[in-house]
């Protein structure tokens, strides 16, 4: 178990990869981001990106899993007040191969909930190419670690 205390500024965690399906893009896109280029083969192609390419919402979310997956299932995460920047970079395309690593940046316990802290992060989300195609600062919070007496 991570607590607030075992994220140290500087720090540096790989999150893991993940595949992006035609489909999954197809299907996400069709439900929550039904821009033409995200949802229809020729407008993809007709379009500046050349072919349909994934939401940046689906990228985030993405991302985000691998951040769950990476982090936070094993910690005391107790959720986020935000972000402060997203950015997309790159367009993400069916096939692409996506990998994220996260740096601490800020570290710092709360003043007036002494049971907890944050964290402030960047994340960066690179293609098989190597290629940064997102990056996000998010704020995490999480508890500190239980003192023994």
């Amino acid at each position: 178990m991570r607590y607030f205390e075992d994220f140290q500024v500087g720090q540096v965690h790989e999150l893991g990869s993940y595949v992006v399906t035609r489909e999954e893009i197809l299907a996400f896109a069709r439900q929550y981001d039904p821009q033409p280029f995200h949802i229809d083969e020729e407008a993809g192609r007709q379009s500046i990106y050349g072919s349909i390419i994934a939401s940046g919402w689906q990228t985030a979310a993405i991302c985000h899993r691998l951040l769950v997956r990476g982090v936070l299932e094993d910690s005391s995460s107790m959720g986020s007040p935000g972000l402060d920047e997203l950015r997309w970079l790159r367009p993400v395309r069916p096939g692409d191969t996506l990998s994220a690593r996260i740096e601490v940046l800020e570290s710092t316990p709360s003043r007036s909930k002494p049971d907890r802290g944050s964290i402030k992060i960047r994340m960066e989300v690179r293609n098989q190419q190597g290629e940064v195609v997102m990056t996000e600062s998010p704020i995490a919070l999480f508890r500190r670690r239980p003192t023994t007496t």
